[in-house]
């Protein structure tokens, strides 16, 4: 019998077993490091773990771990809460920056408290996350460090976005690696280390996460486009209307023919660079409409098909097996889900 999870297809029941019980030991973990004296802290710097998500960071380290030989040593369940409440303080943090009112189905923590204390919780978060991670040595503290650096440049070189003379596909690709990628690049690198791997195959599944983080990303930007309301959770249009181009929409700007320019006309100012967010149904049906059938769309998906084949060739090299076949799987999901 198959189990997925995440996109994964896990194969045996055996093995999907044993990585449900390696994702129940970091998740009482990580609601344990979260624990503190003062209960308003506890409550808020637990809130988006106890309110779920899919652990995929985490679940990237424990099968990254199954390539070396030690994949249940307790230092990949260390290394595996380490990357995930690094990822979840970024979101107390994002939340605060995109003023968000929900997160996981559930009232974001700026809504439900403050933003003082949804920063503060961010912050409990990185240093609870610093503490753990000292336990594994100096080079994972460096790994992490370097990380942490990553995930705020690209948060800043999103937020003042591409200089003058600078490629906005390039800017955007070396943002959503910074702020996605490289968080599961480290995932990657945490577990195979953890397990004591061997450099190659570390160096490998570090380059494999690069790839399937980004490729993630980009699909994620072709399904905020193409997809119908209510196939995929998202509302359709929901970064134009947030003035956010993607990769498709960059692609597409640089179009020619009446479609291009009307579609110009829609999403910048007269200035013909300043984002202009969407703010009528009418428009953002339109802009969509353009977008589906342009070119943009086609070079999206083959980037997205770059990336799928990048990670593909770097998994060849790796040995066979059933961690082999679940991130085999998850590359097919992550183009397939696209449509």
């Amino acid at each position: 019998m198959k189990t997925t999870f995440a996109g994964l297809q896990l194969g045996s029941d055996e093995f999907a077993a044993d990585l449900a019980n390696s994702l129940s030991q970091v998740e009482d973990l990580l609601l344990g490091e979260l624990s503190s004296e003062e209960e308003v802290l506890t409550e808020a710097a637990s809130h988006l773990a106890r309110a779920g998500g899919k652990r995929f960071r985490p679940m990237f380290a424990i099968l990254a771990s199954h390539f070396g030989p030690n994949p249940h040593a307790p230092e990949v369940i260390t290394s595996a809460t380490v990357v995930e409440m690094i990822h979840l303080a970024t979101l107390y943090h994002d939340d605060v920056m995109d003023e968000a009112d929900m997160r996981r189905g559930a009232p974001s923590a700026n809504s439900r408290w403050t933003n003082s204390i949804a920063i503060l919780s961010g912050d409990f978060l990185f240093a609870r996350a610093s503490r753990l991670v000292s336990t594994l040595g100096p080079d994972a503290v460096r790994i992490i460090a370097e990380t942490f650096a990553e995930l705020v440049t690209g948060q800043m070189r999103e937020t003042v976005g591409a200089k003058s003379g600078v490629d906005p596909v390039d800017h955007y690709l070396k943002v959503i690696w910074e702020k996605t990628a490289s968080l599961i690049a480290a995932s990657a690198r945490f577990g195979s280390m953890a397990a004591g791997a061997d450099t190659e195959t570390i160096e490998r599944l570090t380059r494999i996460g690069d790839a399937i983080g980004t490729a993630f990303q980009i699909s994620d930007d072709i399904i905020d486009i193409s997809s119908v309301t209510g196939d995929s959770g998202k509302t359709p249009g929901t970064d134009l209307r947030e003035g956010v181009h993607t990769l498709p929409v960059l692609h597409a700007l640089r179009d020619s023919g009446p479609e291009a320019d009307r579609l110009r006309a829609l999403l910048l100012e007269a200035d013909g660079v300043t984002r202009r967010p969407l703010h009528e149904d009418a428009e953002v049906a339109e802009a969509l409409a353009l977008l589906v059938a342009s070119d943009g769309m086609v070079r999206a998906r083959a980037d997205l098909q770059g990336y799928a084949d990048a990670a593909t060739a770097e998994l060849a090299q790796l040995p066979t097996g059933p961690a082999h076949d679940a991130l085999t799987s998850l590359v097919g999901f992550t183009v397939d889900r696209i449509g």
